[in-house]
């Protein structure tokens, strides 16, 4: 999305982390209200003006919950884009979003807000407010760029009780004067990666981290993009989880990327059983060569706050004391997250953290939002 260069004052953003839902706690999500303020500092240091940035959290406990900000209920994000954002005269808008997210039985991914509860989950409809910032409705903004780090996860796996809520923003007329490019954090059915110990979506820190590299606030996206996508996958490796571009170019006609089809695997000699969540968090762990010594699994061990130590016993055989690790803090698996804080203690190593990170989200994961809440 190449444009010229654009002044500072002329760049606004839309920007939204949301930890907490009215839901309770078995939904907090610790790390996007933090990515949020990261991106709103990463605007400021680049010029842009504070009261450009309209700050929306709905906040855990913390450094955060400090900043002066807007609550990130449904009504308030309503409000900022159908009329707010239509009142602004601008060239180029940013929207980072950031919280737990649900693809419905249309396809549309959903976008919890922080009023979200069990019994009614308040939420942005994405393809509507797409749909709202590309017509007539919006005057200013031909340039857009939008960041979402979310689940996909298919609404019925989730089995909830009541139907989500299918509000949408009004759209006005389409035209031909806004480009967007979308950058969404994981594909259709996909859960989005988060690190509870160092307070960050998984991807979420990837784009920081990219953006930091361009000396702007109106950098082109496609590098951005490219970018962070590359970063991602140097990362984390095979996750599972996997970020596309999701692009609708309506001034120069409609282009829309997807990610590719999943490539056919060849016929195999043998029948592979897969890996399961568990044997994959056991085998990262075996990859930290300072946990092979039995002294090192002892020092590890004695890191672990959590009186279930008593119950481990420890052996000569690395994978035998590792098993024995995961399973017993996997009562309950949330307590998996205490061994993420002990073993980057010992290995600080940030991409085996985001690995470690990756694979205790994939094996200690909560199923069902209205018991236990999204997990992306």
């Amino acid at each position: 999305m190449n444009g010229p260069d654009v002044a500072p004052e002329r760049i606004h953003a839309l920007v939204v982390g949301v930890e907490r839902y009215r839901a309770g706690h078995l939904w907090d999500l610790p790390g996007p209200a933090q990515d949020a303020l990261r991106f709103r500092d990463w605007l400021l240091a680049r010029g842009v003006p504070e009261d450009n940035v309209l700050l929306c959290l709905g906040a855990l406990p913390g450094p955060s919950a400090a900043v002066p900000h807007l609550p990130a209920d449904y009504a308030t994000v309503r409000d900022l884009a159908v009329q707010r954002l239509s009142a602004v005269d601008g060239d180029l808008l940013w929207v980072w979003w950031g919280g737990h997210g649900v693809l419905d039985k249309d396809e549309s991914l959903r976008l919890l807000t922080a009023d979200a509860g069990t019994d009614d989950k308040r939420n942005l409809h994405l393809p509507s407010l797409l749909r709202r910032l590309a017509g007539d409705a919006l005057p200013g903004f031909s340039r857009q760029i939008m960041v979402v780090d979310a689940c996909q996860i298919f609404e019925e796996e989730y089995d909830f009780h009541d139907t989500l809520p299918t509000d949408l923003l009004p759209a006005g007329q389409r035209n031909q004067v806004h480009d967007q490019a979308v950058l969404l954090s994981a594909s259709r059915g996909q859960r989005a990666g988060n690190d509870p110990v160092r307070g960050t979506g998984l991807f979420s820190d990837c784009v920081l981290r990219v953006l930091e590299t361009f000396p702007d606030a109106a950098p082109d996206a496609d590098p951005v993009f490219d970018s962070a996508l590359r970063r991602f996958t140097e990362v984390t490796g095979k996750t599972g989880q996997h970020p596309y571009v999701l692009r609708e170019r309506t001034g120069r006609g409609r282009e829309t990327l997807r990610p590719p089809a999943p490539r056919r695997a060849s016929p195999a000699p043998a029948v592979v059983p897969p890996v399961s969540a568990r044997q994959r968090l056991i085998n990262v762990l075996l990859g930290y060569s300072v946990l092979l010594g039995r002294e090192a699994r002892q020092t590890l061990v004695s890191l672990l706050e959590t009186r279930r130590v008593e119950r481990m016993p420890r052996g000569d055989n690395p994978r035998g004391d590792l098993s024995n690790i995961v399973l017993t803090l996997a009562e309950p698996p949330s307590e998996l997250w205490l061994l993420h804080e002990a073993v980057i203690t010992l290995d600080p190593d940030e991409t085996r953290a985001a690995e470690l990170a990756a694979a205790i989200d994939a094996f200690a994961r909560p199923r069902s939002p209205d018991s236990h809440g999204p997990t992306g």
